[in-house]
């Protein structure tokens, strides 16, 4: 039964860390999107690592949608990245969750 609890707290630790590696890629692609909306100095640190980060990770809802405003394209198409990596990561959290064994009662 020990074995039982120790797979189940690794499980559930996984988990965890998928929630948490998601949750940080979307606030930093939602970071990115309030930095392209609000037209943010391109030259910053901060703001070309964000850009990276969409880039690399949120690229593939790059022209998803093309409004006529560029800046709400890349705002909006961002945002759709971000939504994704979240609610994927947690429905992905909770599929590992289920996997977790469980202690007989």
């Amino acid at each position: 039964m020990a074995a039982r609890t120790a797979a189940s707290r690794v499980v559930t630790s996984l988990a965890a860390a998928i929630r948490l590696i998601t949750s940080v890629v979307g606030g930093l692609i939602v970071l990115y999107a309030v930095f392209v909306l609000f037209e943010a100095n391109p030259d910053n640190p901060i703001v070309q690592f964000t850009a990276g980060v969409r880039d690399d990770l949120g690229g593939f809802t790059r022209d998803l949608f093309t409004p006529d405003d560029p800046k709400i394209a890349a705002t909006v198409n961002a945002l759709i990245a971000a939504i994704v990596w979240v609610v994927g990561g947690n429905l992905l959290s909770k599929a590992v969750t289920r996997l977790a064994p469980r202690a007989k009662a």
